[in-house]
């Protein structure tokens, strides 16, 4: 790299720094240093008994609290997806809406293949995947303002203590956060994990981290099924991620992984209000990638699901994989299709049954049409929202566990693991639920 290249990246990441801050790069170097500092000594001292308190120390007091942090933390997680639901609902009706009259306008185009394929494959499939874009950009607004507000610096420090008690520490926390918007960045951000073990650990219960991938499936199938608790029931998704992913990382530690786990040291950097360009640069670099996604891996799965319907081809496959989920309540060859398509990447799953059932007109929403044509319960869907969340990740996400290990093996645990769990705990709510039902 030449001098005027490095001047130039210099340059550019000050004025990131003005955007976004408001502040000088010196002074927002000297916040996080003196954060780190902050950090370091709330690990290691103890304060007097009488002292004058700040305003951040006075916050920290409460956020920071042994015992109501954990619940703080919860209850914000919990209000996100509150706001995300509330804010999101007319923005998703209006796309859905959009795209339910362009499908139908297509349908009148000849020759009738293209006009199924224009109506049915691109506009059923891909529109109704493209309906969730409001919630999804929603959830990582509010998840950047909590980043940039300073909070989620907390966070990690109250985890810490939770997280020692499962062979890991604080560190591992911002990965599983990250988590929540997608995986294959967040794995990669295991590299600021010293401690090998502790890296390996948090790389294969990453996967149970919902990400933004998954969110569509949630938001489906309890607005259809749930609608009076639709943020109660998407949290519940979120709840049975991290305590799976609690519960593998305390049976890693104890077996395949086991060692002391390393020593965690953060900056706790000062509260400011997030500024509206900081808010909404961190909201667009992280949802861009769900638009791209769609508007390239996700297309072409939807219209081959198209072609293979519309020639016939993807019933015998379905037919052949479903009795696998039938003790789980979903063995139709639809469900089936869909989560082998999921594999590839978990929004195709929703465009997977926007594609097939394009044609059930006159049903409601696609959430309405799925479950009135596989008559499926509030409890088949809460097991089939269980089973999308954890059964293998997206092969995006495989791709990346190989690469930061170096190997196949431990792609091929996650792989092999995951689905086992997943099928035995969408058994068991099914199974379960049922003698209640």
């Amino acid at each position: 790299m030449s001098w005027e290249e490095i001047l130039e990246a210099q340059q550019r990441s000050l004025a990131h720094l003005r955007s976004v801050y408001r502040e000088d790069a010196e002074t927002v170097i000297a916040d996080a240093r003196y954060g780190f500092i902050s950090g370091l000594m709330k690990e290691t001292l103890r304060k007097p008994a009488i002292e004058r308190r700040s305003i951040s120390d006075s916050i920290d007091k409460v956020l920071v609290n042994r015992w109501l942090g954990l619940f703080i933390f919860l209850a914000l997680l919990y209000g996100v997806f509150q706001f995300t639901f509330t804010a999101s609902v007319p923005l998703m009706d209006w796309i859905d809406e959009g795209f339910g009259w362009l499908a139908d306008e297509a349908g009148s185009i000849s020759p009738a293949w293209l006009g199924s394929f224009i109506g049915d494959g691109i506009f059923g499939g891909v529109g109704s995947v493209l309906m969730f874009v409001p919630p999804i950009f929603l959830l990582f607004l509010a998840l950047a303002f909590l980043e940039d507000c300073g909070y989620l610096a907390r966070a990690a420090f109250v985890m810490d203590r939770l997280m020692h008690r499962i062979g890991l520490h604080g560190r591992s926390f911002i990965p599983l956060v990250l988590g929540f918007g997608c995986n294959v960045p967040a794995i990669m951000a295991t590299r600021t994990i010293e401690n090998p073990k502790d890296r390996l650990t948090t790389i294969l219960i990453n996967p149970f981290m919902s990400c933004g991938a998954r969110l569509p499936i949630y938001i489906l199938f309890a607005g259809a099924f749930f609608t009076s608790h639709q943020g109660l029931v998407v949290f519940s998704m979120y709840a049975i991620g991290i305590i799976l992913a609690t519960i593998m990382a305390l049976v890693l530690r104890k077996t395949l992984l086991r060692g002391p786990s390393g020593h965690f040291v953060m900056e706790l950097p000062p509260y400011r209000l997030p500024t509206i360009t900081g808010l909404l640069m961190h909201t667009w670099e992280r949802g861009k990638v769900f638009l791209i996604r769609a508007g390239t891996i996700i297309f072409a799965i939807v219209v081959l699901v198209w072609l293979l319907d519309y020639t016939g081809a993807l019933e015998p496959i379905g037919r052949a994989i479903a009795p696998v989920f039938s003790p789980l309540g979903f063995g139709q060859w639809q469900a089936a299709v869909a989560l082998v398509f999921g594999f590839l990447a978990k929004e195709v799953v929703v465009g997977t049954f926007g594609t097939l059932f394009a044609g059930a007109e006159g049903l409601g929403d696609l959430g309405d049409v799925v479950g009135l044509e596989l008559a499926w319960t509030p409890l088949i869907a809460f097991g089939f929202m269980a089973f999308c969340l954890i059964y293998v990740p997206c092969v995006a996400t495989i791709a990346i566990i190989r690469r930061e290990t170096n190997s196949w093996r431990w792609p091929a645990f996650t792989v092999g693991y995951t689905i086992a769990i997943g099928w035995i705990v969408a058994m068991l709510i099914y199974q379960i639920g049922s003698l209640f039902t």
